[in-house]
């Protein structure tokens, strides 16, 4: 007697991520009302289930699907507008310009569309993002699918969404009450960085944050132009500012992290703080290295984001598993220091962790949302192939990214995007591009 579900895929390997260094082959996944229900071996499957949507992926791994920690979605339309450049030149002279003369909703909407499509053909199922019209980022992603952490963006100054730090909050905490029950989307507070926002609205956070148990997601220690002019206007290094208004603690999220001294290690292995890690973005903008391999043994859950694409220049995580993994080794002087599972796993549990919810996806674990990426493995450049995790670290690309289920959703099949329709997106960025390449009058 067969048990009736939605969906079963059979696949060469799956790599679950827990249980740790867990590879299984000829396996398969049992998925129903969104959920996974049952990771088994395939001969057992097909006695067991009868699925409404059968998928045989017989050259294939799953893997959880891949959580892009820290974005700036919209920004994915300035893609190469300003490169080459360190990170003060290209947001002062270059990015805030832009930001001025073109921000608005259509910008988001088309620029978020654009950065999701691109996600979610590069294996991505969740992203945390950090942008302004975040009730837009929200949208975009239910419609087109994808599980999303959107920032409830705080400044000092005035933009276009809002005019002062108090307005910034108001609006971030509306949104917050509409989306909390949401089955794709969370939020989480997202003050822009230390030099941006000041001392009375970042206790504000503090308070609210805990109040409401949401994360806070903020750029910290990202260059040393950075923390030394913070130091002279504060008196403080900026970690060090942070746990003085409160702010370090398990629903801390620290994006960058390239200049930290061991004792700021502790500090945050002590607070439960977590680390976003955007090596291509650092590397780029010659930022710094995070000290990756020192954070991990210190025991911080470090997580794994691409930065906006206007300083990646892409939104790949599967290249960015593969920097970390490599950079990390230089910068401790260690070939061991990040394994290829560990750069797995920060792109998948620790990103789910650092956003809090590791009990809804990070792993194919039964019981857990069905985000799925299916990585075809029998291409020319992953051959041989003695170990699909080393394989998908260090030789995949993403073009190898085949499938993508989201909560038992595809919305990737066989590389073709299931929520789009990609003419009319091509068309709309066609436009972007010559408007953004225009002059000022």
């Amino acid at each position: 007697m067969h048990t009736d579900i939605d969906t079963l895929i059979h696949a060469r390997w799956i790599i679950p991520v827990e249980p740790a260094h867990t590879v299984y082959s000829d396996y398969s996944l049992a998925i129903h009302n969104g959920l996974v229900i049952e990771v088994l071996p395939t001969a057992t499957a097909e006695q067991k289930y009868q699925a409404t949507h059968t998928h045989w992926l017989s050259e294939h791994a799953l893997i959880p699907g891949l959580i892009n920690c820290h974005t700036h979605a919209a920004m994915t339309l300035m893609r190469g507008v300003a490169d080459d450049l360190p990170l003060m030149e290209w947001l002062q002279q270059h990015i805030w310009p832009l930001e001025q003369r073109w921000i608005s909703p259509e910008f988001i909407q088309d620029g978020t569309d654009l950065a999701i499509a691109e996600m979610l053909r590069g294996g991505t199922t969740c992203f945390n993002d950090m942008y302004f019209y975040p009730e837009i980022t929200a949208q975009q992603a239910i419609t087109r699918g994808i599980r999303a952490s959107v920032g409830l963006i705080v400044i000092d100054f005035p933009t276009v969404w809002a005019n002062n730090s108090d307005e910034y909050i108001a609006k971030g905490l509306a949104l917050q009450a509409e989306l909390r029950h949401h089955p794709l989307i969370t939020t989480c507070f997202a003050p822009h960085a230390p030099y941006t926002v000041s001392d009375t609205p970042l206790r504000q956070i503090a308070t609210l944050a805990d109040e409401l148990e949401l994360p806070v997601h903020m750029h910290v220690h990202e260059t040393l132009h950075e923390v030394t002019e913070q130091e002279q206007i504060t008196q403080h290094r900026p970690i060090k500012r942070l746990q003085q208004l409160g702010l370090l603690n398990p629903g801390f999220i620290a994006v960058h992290m390239t200049q930290l001294h061991d004792q700021e290690i502790k500090l945050l292995a002590q607070q439960g703080a977590h680390i976003v890690h955007c090596p291509e973005s650092n590397l780029k903008l010659a930022s710094g290295f995070c000290p990756v391999a020192k954070c991990l043994a210190a025991g911080i859950n470090v997580a794994l984001g691409t930065d906006g694409a206007a300083s990646n220049n892409d939104l790949d995580m599967l290249g960015e598993m593969r920097t970390a993994a490599l950079l990390a080794k230089a910068v401790a002087n260690d070939a061991s220091a990040l394994p290829a599972f560990t750069a797995l796993q920060m792109a998948t549990l620790n990103g789910a962790k650092a956003l809090g919810i590791e009990d809804k996806t990070g792993s194919l674990l039964p019981g857990k949302a069905a985000d799925i990426t299916a990585i075809k493995l029998d291409e020319l450049e992953t051959q041989p192939l003695f170990d699909p995790v080393s394989q998908i670290v260090y030789a995949a690309s993403r073009q190898q990214v085949s499938d993508v289920w989201v909560a038992g959703q595809q919305v990737l099949k066989n590389r073709h995007l299931t929520t789009f329709d990609l003419p009319a997106l091509t068309a709309k960025i066609a436009q972007w591009q010559q408007r953004l390449q225009s002059k000022p009058h």
